[in-house]
């Protein structure tokens, strides 16, 4: 696998505009090249959502799994798609995130090792109650020291994410598993609101 694609701080996420089934996703490096492309597919009662290299998905970087059909505290991993080693796994915190958006991040072996974080309780009550126009940041910590940030432009059309690794200066989290967060964040969150 091209390891230096997933070697940056920035990246851009963005949503394919007006696809009516499913949902593809494009992760930009900083100098705006498709590092990723992430498809899913539409009208599946369990999440499985390909990561390629580009838009022809001739080479699948990583895969996502949800481990049940989609429920308030379901987990998904992540795998390697060359190694079919798994690299991790993310678990929305179930009920918690019904009003403020939370996921565990785990490890290989499905320790808890950290945890992503939806920005405020009034912005989260806002957007769930009010309106969805508001754009979220997600925050990620590694025990209790933070590795991203993820935050949306406003743009009621189409949507985009900057996600900002440079917090991780101790490269604690495996980029491979922050960007599959993001989109996994983008497909899951996304299609709430």
């Amino acid at each position: 696998m091209d390891n230096n694609r997933f070697s940056h701080n920035n990246y851009l996420l963005r949503k394919q505009f007006l696809k009516l089934f499913g949902g593809s996703f494009r992760v930009y490096d900083p100098t705006g090249q498709i590092a990723v492309f992430a498809n899913m597919k539409a009208f599946k009662l369990r999440e499985d959502i390909g990561l390629y290299s580009d838009e022809t998905k001739s080479t699948e970087l990583l895969r996502i799994k949800a481990r049940q059909i989609i429920d308030f505290s379901a987990a998904y991993d992540v795998f390697d798609s060359s190694s079919n080693d798994k690299i991790g796994s993310l678990k929305r915190r179930g009920l918690k995130s019904m009003l403020k958006d939370e996921w565990i991040i785990m490890d290989n072996w499905d320790k808890d090792i950290g945890v992503i974080q939806e920005d405020s309780w009034l912005l989260a009550l806002v957007r769930r109650f009010v309106t969805n126009l508001v754009p979220q940041t997600y925050n990620g910590y590694i025990g209790t020291r933070p590795v991203f940030r993820f935050k949306q432009h406003f743009n009621p059309f189409v949507q985009k994410m900057d996600l900002d690794f440079s917090l991780d200066s101790g490269n604690e989290l495996d980029r491979k598993l922050g960007i599959a967060a993001a989109v996994l964040l983008s497909a899951i969150e996304g299609r709430q609101r």
